[in-house]
């Protein structure tokens, strides 16, 4: 059965095709600069990449491509193959827990929630709404960064706030990355047999998200009513003192949708350091002996250090802490330095089991009282999974 996967954005689009269940790829790609000039999409097929530029006007437009590309490269002969397309939805609120059939009421409902996810849900619906149109026969399934999250505690997603806040208006902690924390939580039980396994999960890239996990549940987590809260990231600020907001409005001029650019798009590796979001960047600065990449760089490990710290504690210890995303599935250097401040807890690096990039891999000694690993995550696959449950179940 071929299930594809979806990741749609205001301008972008990317894709998986898989054969279920053997979760096998068929076919990958992404379309970039869709409703902007010189746009563009890259397939990847049998290890090969193709970059092909084409006028996307929109993201119909994109959709009826790749379902050429699919027609052209034989990897269907017939729309009717794809029984199911499953998407990425970012903001479910407290609604759905679970991925669901799309349909009206759900179409709505995320529509709805598009004030919490601005940049995203809309960008989804798109999605969903051009391949509605193009692939007409296949179930549509919704699966949600946040749903992962709401197996966690009141008094963890609360607020400190005025109660009715959340009671009217939905302010709580909501968290995200809620489909790659979920596959590190599925792969890091199977890998240590144990279901019950008390996992922080360290999602960190461009994005940046930990996660506390026990018994394959997230407990905590660091984002919070939006993706700017929690960690310092490629160009977010994370955690800030709120009345900075308003301070900064009246010293420098701008309005509120002015600092909330600059904290979500200036801020973060670039706004510390002045040279890039790209941890890779700022790796090179640092070895160029630039001092506010190496400043970056030490606040962003800091900051890390800290949250799986509180969730050590918050957990009652851990079996496992596994890196993941770019910057932890690629960067052994952060990662080292990342640990390295955790020996306090008798947690141990092994500098030569820890030079590895985008592998599986275990990094600890054999002797630290926590086992450290990289494991690269895979949302689409659990888009995948999802979609399929749906089909075999009607």
């Amino acid at each position: 059965m071929k299930i594809l996967t979806v990741n749609a954005g205001s301008s972008s689009l990317k894709f998986k095709l898989y054969e279920m269940p053997e979760e096998k790829v068929l076919i990958s790609g992404t379309f970039e600069r869709i409703g902007l000039p010189g746009g563009i999409y890259t397939i990847k097929l049998n290890g090969e990449k193709i970059k092909k530029e084409k006028d996307l006007k929109d993201h119909s437009i994109a959709v009826e491509t790749l379902i050429q590309e699919l027609i052209d490269n034989k990897v269907i002969t017939s729309l009717d193959e794809i029984k199911g397309v499953g998407h990425r939805l970012v903001h479910g609120g407290e609604k759905y827990a679970h991925s669901v059939i799309i349909d009206d009421d759900v179409i709505k409902t995320v529509s709805d929630l598009s004030e919490l996810a601005p940049l995203h849900n809309p960008a989804n619906l798109i999605g969903v709404d051009a391949f509605k149109k193009n692939v007409p026969n296949a179930l549509e399934v919704g699966c949600f960064d946040t749903a992962f999250h709401q197996t966690m505690a009141k008094k963890e997603f609360l607020y400190p706030v005025p109660y009715e806040w959340y009671e009217k208006y939905g302010v709580r902690k909501y968290g995200f990355h809620g489909m790659s924390h979920n596959y590190i939580a599925n792969r890091t039980a199977e890998i240590l047999n144990n279901p019950h396994a008390r996992i922080i999960s360290c999602h960190i890239g461009n994005g940046g998200s930990i996660c506390a996990i026990k018994d394959g549940k997230s407990i905590d987590t660091s984002m919070g009513f939006t993706p700017n809260a929690g960690l310092m990231m490629g160009t977010r600020s994370g955690d800030i003192d709120a009345t900075i907001i308003p301070y900064i409005m009246k010293k420098t001029g701008e309005n509120l949708d002015d600092v909330i650019n600059d904290l979500n798009k200036k801020s973060g590796y670039l706004g510390v350091s002045g040279v890039s979001s790209d941890s890779r960047d700022i790796e090179e600065a640092v070895a160029d002996g630039n001092e506010r990449a190496k400043l970056a760089q030490d606040m962003y490990v800091e900051k890390i250090v800290n949250y799986i710290a509180e969730y050590y504690l918050e957990l009652g210890g851990a079996d496992a802490i596994v890196f993941t995303a770019g910057v932890g599935e690629n960067s052994a250097s952060t990662r080292a330095a990342i640990i390295n401040s955790l020996l306090p807890l008798g947690i141990k690096l092994d500098p030569e089991k820890n030079n590895v990039r985008g592998e599986e891999a275990l990094i600890s000694t054999d002797d630290s009282s926590v086992k450290v690993y990289v494991i690269p995550t895979d949302e689409e696959v659990m888009i995948a999974r999802d979609t399929y449950k749906f089909i075999e179940n009607k």
